[in-house]
């Protein structure tokens, strides 16, 4: 299965210019149908907490946006989306992905929002990790900050994962630690991690790009650089079977034991 990843300079709280964009991009990409394709966390605003600006309803511009593309050109579609708190006292910063029907195939809310970016003041974090089937391989979304917490990721791939999608916003800075990090939870994991970042800057940050996709064995299959662009590898879920088969490590995996702090 072909996955590629999209990153641009996003347009900041400017909705129809980001859409307008990213439907060029893909426009001129031509995926073969039946290709996933992964947009970067809040594509379409920024990593903007103005929540009450640019949070959506069920059925909003943002997921009208994606279903559209997703069925126009025949592909699986990830993108960012934020919705509000079931009390609307907060929002949700979420993964959703749409088939190439046009219909919601999953939605995920990231479980950990970004305390030291105050993400946590606007926005509260989901409590559930989901996994679906694309072509044959079992995808399980996150976003951005949940990266840095490998025991999500362990849950995960016990639940059958072998393709690990991660939507950001992850800055320029701590471009080494993405990088570093997207390649231990493929090795750890065995699985394919896609991971999709923005670049250009915001009125606060600034973004380096680098989004790759990754082999099991942690090998980079594709990168697509520091500018906008588009980068795409092929998935073999066959291959990423036999790895794990051959190398049986997930086996030994334990799951209840004992912590002690200094005697």
């Amino acid at each position: 299965m072909n996955v590629s990843v999209l990153q641009r300079d996003t347009r900041w709280e400017d909705k129809p210019a980001n859409f307008a964009r990213v439907r060029a991009m893909v426009e001129q990409a031509r995926l073969p149908a039946r290709s996933m394709l992964l947009l970067p966390e809040m594509f379409a605003t920024g990593f903007s907490m103005n929540v009450s600006k640019i949070c959506e309803p069920d059925g909003g511009a943002t997921e009208t946006f994606l279903s559209a593309l997703a069925s126009e050109f025949q592909i699986y579609l990830t993108g960012g989306v934020v919705k509000s708190s079931a009390d609307g006292s907060k929002g949700l910063n979420q993964s959703v992905t749409f088939g190439p029907d046009g219909n919601v195939m999953n939605r995920y809310s990231k479980i950990h929002p970004f305390t030291f970016g105050t993400e946590s003041k606007h926005y509260v974090g989901g409590n559930e990790i989901c996994t679906f089937d694309v072509e044959a391989l079992t995808v399980c979304p996150f976003v951005c900050y949940d990266l840095r917490f490998p025991e999500i990721f362990r849950d995960a791939t016990s639940a059958g994962a072998t393709l690990f999608t991660i939507i950001a916003n992850w800055p320029a800075a701590r471009e080494h630690h993405w990088l570093t990090l997207l390649q231990a939870r493929a090795i750890e994991n065995q699985a394919y991690v896609a991971g999709v970042n923005r670049c250009g800057t915001d009125p606060n940050v600034t973004y380096s790009g680098r989004s790759v996709i990754v082999d099991p064995r942690g090998n980079i299959l594709a990168d697509a650089g520091a500018n906008e662009g588009i980068a795409t590898a092929t998935l073999d879920a066959d291959t990423q079977r036999t790895y794990r088969q051959d190398f049986p490590a997930l086996k030994d995996m334990r799951w209840s034991f004992e912590a002690r702090g200094p005697s």
